[in-house]
C-alpha cells in the first residue's frame, strides 16, 4: 500500500489526518506509534527525526509528510477524492485556511497546555498558567463561533476546518465548557454525527482511559 500514517488514535492532531483520511475514503496502512517504547520511537525517528505524529508516508511518490494540516493539504492535492477538504476557489480556499489555523491556535494549543499541566508532578503545578490557557481557549470559542457559516464550517462543503475543529472542541470541552456557545456545542454535535468522525472516536475509545481530563 502507498500511504503509511503513523499515529496514535487518541492523539487530538493525529484526529485531523485520520477524519481527512476517512471522509476522502483514502486507503492507508495505520502505524500506530508507541512514543514510550523506546524501539518504536527510534523507529519512528528514522522516518521523521521529530518522532512527533501524526507523519503520513506515500511510498509511490517518495514523500513524507509531516504536521496535521500539511498532510490534508497534501492529500487535496494529490488524492482527488480529498479535493474538497481544500476549495479550489481561493476565497473559499483562504477562509477555510485560516479556521483551520484559528482553530488550532487558539483553542487547540491552549487546551494542550491545560493537559500539560495536570501531568506535572506536585510541586511543579501552575494553576496561573491553567487560568491563562482557560481564558485563551474561551477566546477562541468567542472568535470561532460566529464564523460557522452553516451545518460545516464554511457551509455546506466539509473541509480541512471541519478536521480541525473536531478534536480541539471534543477535547477543549472537558476543560472549558461548550454549554456558554450553544452554536458551538450544536456544531460539535453535528461533527460527531459524520462517519468518518464516529469511526474516530470509536478507535480513540479504548484510550481514553489514558486522557488525564477524562475524569474531570
Amino acid at each position: 500500500m502507498s500511504l503509511t500514517l503513523y499515529y496514535h488514535p487518541l492523539s487530538s492532531f493525529c484526529w485531523k489526518s485520520l477524519i481527512a483520511l476517512y471522509e476522502a475514503g483514502v486507503d492507508f496502512e495505520p502505524r500506530v506509534v508507541n512514543l514510550g517504547d523506546p524501539a518504536d520511537r527510534a523507529a519512528f525517528a528514522a522516518v521523521w527525526p521529530l518522532a512527533k505524529f501524526p507523519v503520513l508516508r506515500d511510498e509511490a511518490r517518495g514523500q513524507t509528510v509531516p504536521e496535521s494540516s500539511i498532510i490534508v493539504d497534501y492529500l487535496a492535492q494529490y488524492y482527488p477524492a480529498a479535493a474538497s477538504l481544500l476549495p479550489s476557489d481561493p476565497d473559499a480556499g483562504r477562509q477555510v485556511r485560516l479556521l483551520d489555523r484559528l482553530i488550532d491556535n487558539y483553542i487547540h494549543l491552549p487546551f494542550q497546555g491545560i493537559v500539560s499541566e495536570r501531568l506535572r508532578p506536585e510541586g511543579q503545578k501552575d494553576p496561573y498558567g491553567v487560568d491563562q490557557a482557560r481564558g485563551k481557549v474561551r477566546q477562541g470559542y468567542d472568535l470561532i463561533a460566529p464564523m460557522i457559516a452553516g451545518p460545516w464550517a464554511i457551509g455546506e462543503t466539509f473541509t480541512l476546518a471541519d478536521c480541525a475543529a473536531l478534536p480541539a472542541l471534543y477535547y477543549a470541552d472537558y476543560a472549558v465548557s461548550l454549554d456558554a456557545w450553544p452554536g458551538l456545542r450544536a456544531y460539535l454535535d453535528r461533527l460527531g454525527a459524520r462517519p468518518s468522525i464516529a469511526r474516530v472516536l470509536s478507535e480513540a475509545e479504548p484510550f481514553f482511559q489514558y486522557f488525564p481530563l477524562k475524569d474531570g
